[in-house]
């Protein structure tokens, strides 16, 4: 691996993250830095920050990606195992904090596991 360098697009995106609750699509993050990098410096930094063990991804009801900071991952593991559910009504998608039981299947090793739960936020159902 080459030399890793925090620059001025990278410290961009991390302080986002830093400051956000829940998880954001990769359409909005293109949308929101439009103006100060391009859609594949935005991809290679989202991959940089995923390898990082900073964010995490998983798909969203609209099958694209979405992002979300990462709580105790390291480079080497993702210890991010848990749903994720986006309101249908304001479409905020967020990380749900709870345990899930991962089985453990003969023969097989899992990499990555998706839950992606669907309904109305507090703040719509009210």
């Amino acid at each position: 691996m080459g030399i890793v360098r925090n620059t001025k697009s990278v410290s961009l995106v991390t302080d986002f993250f830093r400051q956000m609750d829940g998880a954001v699509g990769v359409v909005e993050l293109v949308e929101k830095f439009k103006g100060q990098m391009n859609k594949s410096t935005i991809y290679r930094i989202l991959d940089r920050l995923e390898d990082e063990g900073r964010v995490h991804s998983f798909l969203g009801g609209n099958g694209l990606k979405h992002y979300a900071k990462c709580h105790n991952c390291t480079s080497g593991h993702h210890s991010d195992i848990h749903p994720h559910f986006q309101c249908t009504s304001c479409g905020k998608v967020e990380c749900v904090s709870c345990e899930i039981a991962i089985p453990e299947l003969p023969n097989k090793r899992i990499q990555q596991v998706q839950l992606f739960l669907t309904g109305t936020c507090e703040g719509c159902s009210s």
